[in-house]
Formats: structure tokens, sequence, C-alpha cells
């Protein structure tokens, strides 16, 4: 293995010469520069970047963590891009450590990221409770951004959407359309932006005098496949619904495909909505009313809280907002 001072022979200079090069240091001569760059380029000389994080305690990494349960479909490749793209921005790289299938998982993904000394570190948790995820923020020296959530404790570490008053933007938007036998389909079991969307779902029908009918409740996980499997169990049971209110757009995608595979047509036999504003939303027929969830203005705020935050003005709560597309009809 070429080390530095196999460089630092064939240019010519000292071993803390080549150190200086590396380090970008500016009491080193254009003309030593070139000598040692040439001589990296002739022995093919590639320097211990991690060694030189752990030396100078700094990195141009932004960590980002997210359970890979979560990778699979549209809305989060989206937040995957977004991060990577606002990181090349402003001159970082982005690393994604896995937070896998539990809070353990999760806490490990992030310790990881700690370890390799990242200059900032993104979550978007799935498992681990606002207590943990405020106790890590507390307890690191790295700046840690949670999108997607607010923590009462750690407010300021937060940039998050109220994800119970858009739910109740788009309830009062379908009850106003004449809905009234309105369904919905939930999302993952441990997602606390899914229990806000379904809490405002029964706290909008209580409002309407509307009685909640447990049939017409199903659970999802946010996938394509369990919104169609959804409205397969909803046309089993023995209930009746104009409207189905899907906890995000993946699931009212996968749900539009079973209707259709029902003969029942959306939206003149059933009305269906979504949530996220997912790329796809607009080019599917008929286009997915539903709420646009920002994601990549909250991923792009929580970049810059953690490389400069004494430059960004704090904006932690980020307003969604309904999209009316064609996919609710409307039977006043």
């Amino acid at each position: 293995m070429v080390t530095m001072l196999d460089v630092a022979k064939k240019a010519g200079v000292s071993k803390a010469t080549v150190s200086r090069v590396l380090n970008g240091k500016n009491i080193v001569s254009d003309a030593v520069k070139k000598q040692v760059f040439h001589a990296i380029k002739e022995t093919g000389y590639r320097p211990n970047l991690l060694a030189r994080q752990m030396a100078t305690q700094k990195t141009n990494l932004i960590g980002l963590v997210m359970t890979n349960g979560l990778y699979n479909g549209p809305y989060f490749s989206s937040l995957v891009y977004a991060a990577a793209s606002f990181s090349e921005k402003y001159q970082h790289q982005l690393i994604l450590a896995d937070g896998k299938h539990s809070a353990n998982d999760e806490r490990q993904a992030i310790d990881y990221l700690l370890d390799i000394r990242c200059a900032g570190i993104l979550i978007y948790p799935e498992y681990l409770s606002a207590q943990e995820l405020s106790k890590i923020i507390t307890a690191s020296s790295t700046p840690i951004i949670v999108i997607n959530r607010e923590l009462a404790e750690c407010r300021q570490q937060c940039v998050f959407m109220d994800h119970y008053h858009s739910t109740e933007l788009m309830m009062d938007y379908v009850i106003a359309q004449g809905h009234r036998q309105i369904a919905f389909i939930k999302g993952r079991e441990h997602s606390s932006s899914g229990q806000q969307r379904y809490q405002a779902y029964c706290d909008k029908l209580v409002a309407n005098q509307i009685q909640l009918e447990p049939k017409r409740v199903v659970s999802g996980d946010w996938s394509l496949q369990s919104g169609y499997d959804a409205v397969q169990e909803l046309l089993s049971r023995d209930v009746t619904f104009s409207m189905i209110v899907a906890g995000n757009d993946d699931m009212a995608s996968g749900a539009m495909k079973a209707l259709r595979e029902a003969n029942l047509r959306v939206p003149e036999d059933v009305s269906i909505s979504g949530i996220d504003n997912s790329p796809f939303s607009q080019y599917i027929y008929p286009a997915l009313t539903t709420i646009n969830v920002p994601i990549q203005q909250m991923v792009e705020q929580g970049i810059l809280q953690l490389i400069a935050p004494t430059d960004t003005k704090a904006n932690q709560l980020i307003e969604g907002e309904l999209i009316i597309r064609d996919s609710v009809l409307n039977i006043v």
C-alpha cells in the first residue's frame, strides 16, 4: 500500500509538507504543490480521509437516517433526492445510514454517523420515541435535525408540517363536496404523522356529526400494495362508502387500481384523495386530489440549520397545502 512517506520521497519533500498540501495549507509554494500532486498521481496514493477527519475534527458529510422500509416509494425517493441535491448545493456529501426495523437500529445508524464525524445529521424517524430522540439530540455535540416530526423538548431541532391540520383541510374539503360515508386507509402503526392524520379524520367526523364506522377504517403501511389490499378489504366488508381518504398518495394509487378492477369508476362511483403530492399524483388518471407535503423545503431548511445555524432564519413549522384535482366528485 502506498503511503504518504512514499509520496514525500517521490516528490523530494518531507512527509509534513505532503500533509500541508493535502490539508490546503497556504504556506506551501505553488511549485511544491505541483510536485506533490504529480507524485500522488505517479504513485496512485489515496489519502486516508477518515484519519484526516479524526485529526481535524471536521468533515463535509451530511448524514441521513431512514428506515429501509421507507425506501421503496416515490415520496421517499424524492426525499433522498432532495437531501442529496441540497447537500451538493451547499458543498457537502450525503451519507445514508439505514435505520432498518427498530428503534435500536435507528439508534445504531445515528451512532455510526456520529462516529464518522458527520458535520450534521438529518433524521427521518420511524421507531424512536420523542423522548428518545430528544435525549440523543441533547447529548450530541454534532448538530442533529429531525425532519417531518415535532419534538416538544427540542422544537428548534425539528423541521415539520402539521399533519393533523393538513388532514383537517382535506376532510373539510371532501365533506363540503357532500361526502359523509368516508373510508380511511391508515399508514404504518408506529408512524407519528400517520397517527395525526387518522386522529384528524376521526375528529372531523365527530365535528360534523358523522358517525365513525370502524368498518370503514383499514390499516396500510404507506405502500402501493397496501392501498390495493385495503380496498379489497373494504369491498369484502358489509359497509358502503362514497369516498376514500388515503393516508398517502402511494396507498391512494394502489386503491385506485383495486377500484378499477372491481369495475368502480373514480370519481363517479367512489372518490379518493391522498396526502403528499408525490410527483406521479398529477399524472395518474384521474389526477389525484391531495395535500402537498413540502418535503424539499423541509430538507433544505434542515440542511441549512445543520451547516449554518446562526445564518439560518428558523422556520420549523412549514405549512401543507390542499391540491384540488379530479379524483373527488361533488355529490351535493
